[in-house]
Parts: C-alpha cells; sequence; structure tokens
C-alpha cells in the first residue's frame, strides 16, 4: 500500500473527527456568510505527482476553494429552488459514502430493499397509493426523462411496436402536450428520440402559467388520427409556483388517449400543507410522476423519485440484460428501472431524514418556507420600486422592477444583493424579472427581513 494511504488508513478516526469538526465550523459560519462571494476563482493548478495526504488536502480545500464557494447550504440561498440537508440527511449521505452500498442488485440486495422502503415513505408522504412505484434517480431532469421513456414505450404499446426493441422510428409522429412545461422536458425529448420539436405548447388561462383545459381538449381533439400522445402537466411551475388542475386534466382521459405525466418537481410537497394540498388533488391519476427531492426533502444533491404506475414498461426501456445480474423475475432489480447501471445509495440520505424528522417535521419546513414567501411578497408589493409579477401561490416569489425592468438593471441589482441572498433570474411574459423560491430547511422569518431589507437599499443604490 502506498505509504499516504497507510498513513490515512491508521489515523483515519483521527482524520474524519478534524473532517467533521471543520464541517460543523463552516455550517456554523453559513448563515453570517456571503450568499455568492466576489472574490475572483483561483488559478487551476496541474494535478500533483506526489500527493500530500488527506489533511493536507483538507487545508489546502479550505484555503483555496471554500472562500469562493456561496453559502448553497444556508439560508437566503433562494436561487433554483434549491434545498440544503438536513442534519438527518447529511449524516445519511455522509454514511452512504463510509458503506459504499451496490444499489441496484439483488444478488447484494440491503441496499436496494432499503431504497424500496424509502420510496414508499415518500409515496405516503405525497398521498400516493400504492399503485405508484417510485425508483430514485440523480435529480428532476433525469425523473422527468425516465417518466417520458416510459411513456414512449406506452405508445408503441398503444400502436403494436416497442422502441425500446425497434427503435423511435417505428412510433412514427408523436405529440407531447403541455401549457408551460420545465425546460428538462424538451431535453429528455431530445435525449429520447422523439425531438424538442415534438413538444406542442397548449395555451394558457389568462395571467397564469397552468394550462387552459379547454384548450388542452381541443388540442387533444386536433391530434385525431395520429394516435394516443404525451400530456405533461405542472405542479408547481418555475416562474410562479402555478399548478395545472390535475383532475380536469385526468378527466380528459375518458374521450382522448394519452399518458399524463407530470412533472412536481417541487410542487408535490404541497400535500404536506393543510391549506396547499388542493393545489396537488389528482396528482395520483397521473400514469407517471416526477419529485426532486434535493429541493424541499432537503437532502443533498443528486437526489429525485420517478413515481409510475407502469413499473412493467419502465423495465421494458431499462432492462440490462447480463449474466452477473441475474433475471429479471417478478420483482425487477433497480438496475433494470434506471439508466444507470452503478449509483450510490442516494435513498440513504432521504431514508434518514425521514426516519429522523417525519411527516411533521417536513411538515414544518414547508409550512415556514410558505410564510417566507408570503412575508417577501407582501414587502415586494410594498415597495412601490418592485412589482409583483404574480400571486405568492406557493414558495415562488416573481417581481422585477416598477420602472424600466431590462435584463441588464435586474443583473446589476442581483450583484448589488449578492452578500445577502441569491436570486434567479428569468422572463414571464416577456418581462425580465428575478425569482426567489424558498426551499432551504434553515430559512426563517429573520432571514426574509433580512433579505427585503438589503433588497429595498439595493433597488435604491442603483
Amino acid at each position: 500500500m502506498h505509504p499516504l494511504l497507510t498513513e490515512d488508513h491508521d489515523r483515519l478516526p483521527q482524520l474524519l473527527d478534524t473532517v467533521r469538526r471543520h464541517a460543523g465550523d463552516v455550517l456554523g459560519a453559513m448563515p453570517g456568510r456571503d450568499v455568492v462571494p466576489a472574490g475572483p476563482l483561483p488559478e487551476r493548478q496541474p494535478l500533483p505527482a506526489r500527493g500530500a495526504g488527506l489533511e493536507a488536502a483538507l487545508g489546502e480545500f479550505a484555503a483555496r476553494w471554500e472562500p469562493v464557494f456561496s453559502a448553497s447550504a444556508g439560508p437566503r440561498y433562494l436561487g433554483f429552488v434549491t434545498g440544503g440537508a438536513t442534519p438527518a440527511a447529511l449524516a445519511g449521505d455522509w454514511l452512504a459514502a463510509t458503506w459504499d452500498q451496490n444499489a441496484f442488485s439483488g444478488l447484494d440486495g440491503a441496499g436496494q430493499h432499503l431504497e424500496r422502503e424509502t420510496a414508499a415513505w415518500l409515496r405516503a408522504l405525497f398521498g400516493l397509493s400504492d399503485a405508484q412505484h417510485g425508483t430514485f434517480v440523480s435529480g428532476a431532469t433525469m425523473s422527468n426523462t425516465v417518466g417520458l421513456a416510459v411513456a414512449r414505450e406506452w405508445l408503441g404499446e398503444r400502436r403494436g411496436v416497442s422502441p425500446a426493441e425497434d427503435g423511435v422510428g417505428a412510433l412514427g409522429p408523436v405529440r407531447v402536450l403541455s401549457g408551460a412545461a420545465h425546460s428538462s422536458v424538451s431535453k429528455g425529448l431530445s435525449m429520447l428520440g422523439l425531438g424538442r420539436r415534438s413538444l406542442v405548447k397548449v395555451p394558457l388561462l389568462p395571467g397564469r402559467e397552468a394550462v387552459d383545459p379547454a384548450a388542452l381538449e381541443r388540442a387533444l381533439y386536433d391530434v385525431g388520427d395520429e394516435g394516443p400522445c404525451v400530456v405533461v402537466a405542472n405542479a408547481g411551475t418555475v416562474n410562479t409556483g402555478d399548478f395545472d388542475d390535475l383532475r380536469a386534466i385526468a378527466a380528459l382521459r375518458e374521450r382522448y388517449p394519452f399518458w399524463l405525466h407530470v412533472d412536481a418537481a417541487f410542487g408535490a410537497f404541497a400535500a404536506l400543507s393543510p391549506a396547499h394540498a388542493h393545489l396537488v388533488d389528482g396528482l395520483d391519476l397521473a400514469d407517471s410522476i416526477c419529485v426532486d427531492l434535493h429541493k424541499w426533502l432537503n437532502v443533498p444533491y443528486d437526489s429525485a423519485v420517478q413515481f409510475t404506475r407502469r413499473p412493467d414498461l419502465q423495465t421494458a426501456v431499462f432492462q440490462n440484460a447480463a449474466a452477473y445480474l441475474g433475471p429479471l423475475g417478478d420483482t425487477p432489480d433497480l438496475v433494470h428501472l434506471t439508466p444507470e447501471n452503478s449509483r450510490r445509495l442516494r435513498a440513504l440520505a432521504a431514508w434518514f431524514t425521514l426516519r429522523a424528522y417525519g411527516r411533521e417535521g417536513h411538515r414544518e419546513i414547508v409550512e415556514r418556507d410558505l410564510a417566507c414567501a408570503r412575508a417577501l411578497g407582501d414587502a415586494v408589493e410594498a415597495d412601490p420600486a418592485l412589482r409583483l409579477l404574480a400571486p405568492v401561490r406557493l414558495n415562488v416569489v416573481c417581481f422585477t422592477l416598477a420602472e424600466d425592468p431590462t435584463s441588464k438593471r435586474l443583473a446589476a441589482l442581483t450583484r448589488r444583493l449578492s452578500d445577502e441572498a441569491f436570486l434567479t433570474p428569468t422572463v414571464l411574459d416577456g418581462v425580465p424579472a428575478l425569482r426567489a423560491a424558498f426551499s432551504n430547511w434553515r430559512t426563517a422569518p429573520a432571514d426574509t427581513h433580512r433579505i427585503a431589507t438589503a433588497l429595498a437599499k439595493a433597488v435604491r443604490s442603483g
């Protein structure tokens, strides 16, 4: 064994304790840290021929890289609908690396058995029935892509072909209808060979990001002889946190054949709030569902879950035939259900946070974030220099400058605000805007007040 490996192995408990103390110091200082540091990025260095050991590597990381890392785990990082990592999720993630379990094969099955238990807990958390089968993937993009891949196989089943076996060309024309699909849907359609142009935008309700059910029915009628299609519904749009009427959309299947995929990346968590649960009424009627866990469940990147009512079609797409993997069987190993063969036991962080805090603990996180979003929305409405562009329906606050809201001016505003908060740009109905998304477990009313104060100051200092 290399001498440095031997030394680190022999000192491992001491070194891990050093890392533990360092991580604790980092997290303890997170609330007071500049959310997006302004310093220059360090110069790249060549790969060292001779290593320095774990302790020296930690020291160099702390000196070179930590000063420029954003406080994305902290309470005022409001971009990308990013959660943090609860204490239990952090412990679970550390232990996932410690145990380094095989999470895909029944030949060494404890890891995937834990994942199935965790998926069942999540199904219960969101109020889904046992008909929904859950599998862990890396994020919302992959969750949407897996759902669309299963939908593609369903289209083939209806047309007497198998795209997984015969290729996507055997399908013929495909239409995917949606009101305000997330960009990952187009990306998934590209990867699946269906093409970005297969996505047909359906008119929205006036002043909303929710699809007009009547317009959707007309679009379904227009599909006509082209056969069944796919509908992508939204439970929480990125710009305004808007929701399609899932039950009304599902009812259209009585007259038109289509696969219903629901992108509920963060909106599924509305089920935890009694005042907002009606927004996801009908979610269980979907044929496939995307939920992103490194958002509001507050587990580390990368973690999401994909639910579907047709695990048989999911297996048809993703099965991996190899002698060392074993047969499919009645309960297929997870290797046959996702694009990845090798993957870490990402379910362990979710298992830990669900076991540690339960439904009540995660409901409290959701309710507190909802209150913070409403408070920031109220502050924006009360400031004559700002304009709220949509009601705060859930956890997203979409706003702009009251006068001359150009992308350039908004970018300058975010730079002035970056030490106190991180917001992401967007465009709503042609108007450049900013989006604040509350999903971190640490965010509290005091953080919202601090953000609102800093925002008012930044607007007037420009």
